[in-house]
């Protein structure tokens, strides 16, 4: 498919939001990174994840002990995925780079591949999100129909009851089938991979090798394959399903649009960051603790206006945003609490199940 194009305008509303938020900054006299709260929660999290790993594998805790450990294991995992290797990733974590690209570079540790990530997520969604035949996040083709422009099987009638366990599903399947996928074919769905140095061959099999010793023959071989393969389902099932649930309530609720480009000139009807601000949701973003946990993902479109700026900053330039937007006459999409966005997209499950 040929990558489609935005309409360019002569007074861009992307120009004059990068003025104010610029202004913001320059206000404070604080860099647009993170900040030692952020430096903190890095720390609290990966001491977690070390102290909860260690005691599961190496001590063996009593039967109900071991199941909560679990899930805690897969709430920590996802955390740190939002809160660390997100914002690293978008080199937002810190001012330097090395920090940046260590902070990223916990995925691969954690069984995914910080390459893959990049080009399926920074490049690709960021760029031309809920597009479908490019985004790779709406293809879940053909357990799920995601867009009225994908094709509709009769179990899609079904879908908002049964998407918990595909959403469940995602973690293992992510670093189990999907990233190997992507590294044989070459292709991210439609869209080319950028070609790989050696270093990128070398990180990719040598921290998959890793995670496959880590998670999966040292807990059989310290506490035997029948007790790791409860806890390692528990563990990849709840990380899967929260990660999963972010990113849905941020593009795939009732008020979201699914933009197609002309048949003719391959362009979309808006600009780019009109684009995002159509294709993005927030919610609960007065919810400390979910912003907390999430690392501002539920300020999912400060985060796509500008996914350079740190989230702690989110709560900040999301007054500056909802303002233009209100001048400039563009939805601003938010849910209140996240029971609201969760009821909205089960409510975009079952139309695009059945429409």
């Amino acid at each position: 498919m040929v990558t489609p194009k935005f309409t360019t305008s002569a007074q861009s509303f992307h120009t004059e939001l990068k003025k104010r938020i610029s202004s913001y900054f320059e206000e404070i006299g604080k860099p647009s990174t993170g900040n030692n709260n952020l430096y903190t929660k890095a720390i609290i999290l990966f001491v977690a994840f070390t102290f909860v790993y260690v005691h599961l594998v190496f001590f063996t805790p009593v039967l109900w002990l071991a199941v909560l450990e679990c899930v805690l294991l897969g709430g920590t995992v996802a955390a740190i995925g939002f809160n660390i290797m997100h914002d690293g990733a978008h080199g937002s974590f810190s001012k330097y780079k090395w920090v940046n690209q260590l902070a990223a570079f916990s995925l691969n540790i954690l069984g995914g591949n910080n390459f893959m990530w990049n080009v399926k997520h920074n490049v690709i969604h960021h760029a031309y999100t809920n597009v479908d035949g490019v985004d790779d996040d709406i293809d879940i083709q053909p357990w799920m129909r995601m867009s009225t422009t994908q094709k509709k099987y009769k179990m899609h009638k079904y879908q908002h009851l049964y998407f918990w366990l595909l959403y469940s599903m995602l973690y293992i399947l992510w670093i189990f089938v999907l990233d190997y996928e992507k590294y044989f074919k070459s292709r991210i769905g439609n869209m080319p991979l950028k070609k790989m140095t050696r270093a990128d061959h070398f990180v990719f099999w040598g921290f998959k090798a890793l995670h496959l010793f880590l998670f999966v023959g040292l807990p059989i071989y310290i506490v035997g394959f029948k007790l790791w393969l409860i806890g390692f389902l528990i563990y990849t099932c709840i990380a899967g399903f929260v990660i999963s649930m972010v990113f849905q309530l941020a593009h795939t609720v009732e008020h979201t649009a699914f933009p197609v480009p002309d048949a003719e000139t391959g362009k979309l009807e808006d600009e780019w960051a009109v684009h995002q601000l159509k294709t993005t949701a927030n919610f609960a973003t007065d919810n400390r603790v979910v912003s907390w946990l999430l690392g501002g993902l539920n300020f999912q479109i400060e985060h796509h206006l500008f996914p350079k700026i740190s989230h702690v900053h989110y709560p900040a330039i999301s007054k500056i945003i909802r303002q233009a937007c209100l001048e400039y006459g563009i939805p601003y999409i938010e849910y209140a609490k996240t029971r609201y966005a969760v009821a909205s997209h089960v409510s975009f499950l079952r139309h695009m199940g059945r429409a």
